[in-house]
């Protein structure tokens, strides 16, 4: 019989063990660094990330992993994984985030994990959602309906900053020309990034990184990720998911989300402080260091973990394997 998931110390015995899931599925990537091959990048993480998931004792299920039953061999939405005993937990995984940006040797490339207490995550389709993160000190100070320049005014005087010392960071592409525009003209600073928006959404939560917001619209299940790890860190998220279609629309009304336009809270996307987010670099970020290959033929790993229920609480672990 599963147990119910009811300690902080269950959660941080999970929290390790989903360290070393990171860590596996990271280290398995990296020789994938730089070859063009985002497909092979991402089987290697992902066979590495299901295999040592099999050996944690607990009873998950996969919510957000990589695709369907008939898409994806393994980490399919709705697979079971663990030894079936101990805690009942919702999983949402990413084994490559910026698979493009690992194929052609970029920075910011990670292995993702969230995980929460079961029938806590919302079950996000695969499609668009806008977003608008911020750390700890504008915690319920931002709103996804105003204009951006409203929150960019509200995100400097909860940092107590000038205006003109606000970081935004969006996704450098053309949907976002019209978010950078405003950007500029409000007087603050843009900080383009090229693919994978959960390190963004994470660094406002970092006081050592210069971004204190993030906005744009990207993936909807990289959009839970995030979600998690700024609940963990004591931030703030909102999001709004995009039906592009008839089809995305009742896609969404399928998956239990009855009125798919509605604006998203924290609190919707993660309902629990029974909660963590782990990830390990692949290639050097904002957030994490690379993978590294040592001298004697050693692997050097950089992850981060944050756990729910802890307040801004968060430590980065370098390990040799």
């Amino acid at each position: 019989m599963s147990m119910k998931l009811d300690n902080k110390e269950d959660i941080q015995q999970l929290a390790m063990d989903f360290l070393a899931v990171a860590q596996e599925a990271a280290l398995s990537s990296y020789p994938w660094v730089g070859k063009g091959k985002k497909n092979e990048a991402d089987g290697a993480g992902t066979e590495a990330m299901r295999t040592r998931m099999g050996s944690i004792a607990m009873d998950g299920t996969v919510v957000i992993g990589e695709g369907e039953l008939d898409e994806a061999p393994m980490l399919y939405i709705g697979e079971r994984v663990g030894t079936g005993r101990g805690p009942l937990v919702d999983i949402a995984v990413d084994p490559v985030e910026g698979t493009t940006l690992m194929s052609k040797g970029m920075d910011n490339a990670l292995t993702v994990i969230a995980v929460a207490e079961k029938g806590h995550l919302l079950h996000a389709p695969d499609m668009y959602m806008r977003k608008i993160a911020v750390g700890p000190k504008a915690k319920g100070k931002i709103d996804i309906e105003a204009p951006l320049t409203e929150n960019i005014c509200s995100v400097a005087r909860c940092l107590g900053k000038d205006i003109s010392e606000v970081t935004v960071m969006i996704q450098d592409r053309n949907r976002h020309q019209s978010l950078i525009q405003e950007v500029f003209e409000a007087g603050a600073k843009v900080k383009l990034f090229s693919d994978g928006d959960v390190t963004g959404a994470i660094a406002t939560g970092i006081e050592d990184i210069d971004v204190d917001l993030l906005v744009g619209t990207g993936g909807a299940p990289e959009g839970v990720i995030a979600a998690v790890a700024l609940r963990s860190l004591g931030g703030d998220f909102q999001a709004q998911l995009i039906c592009q279609n008839e089809e995305e629309f009742n896609r969404c009304v399928g998956m239990g989300l009855s009125d798919p336009d509605r604006i998203l809270r924290l609190d919707d996307m993660v309902r629990s402080d029974r909660c963590f987010f782990v990830a390990t670099g692949i290639t050097d970020g904002i957030l994490l260091n690379g993978v590294r290959k040592k001298a004697d033929g050693s692997m050097l790993t950089h992850s981060f973990i944050t756990i729910g229920g802890r307040g801004n609480n968060f430590q980065f672990v370098e390990t040799r394997h």
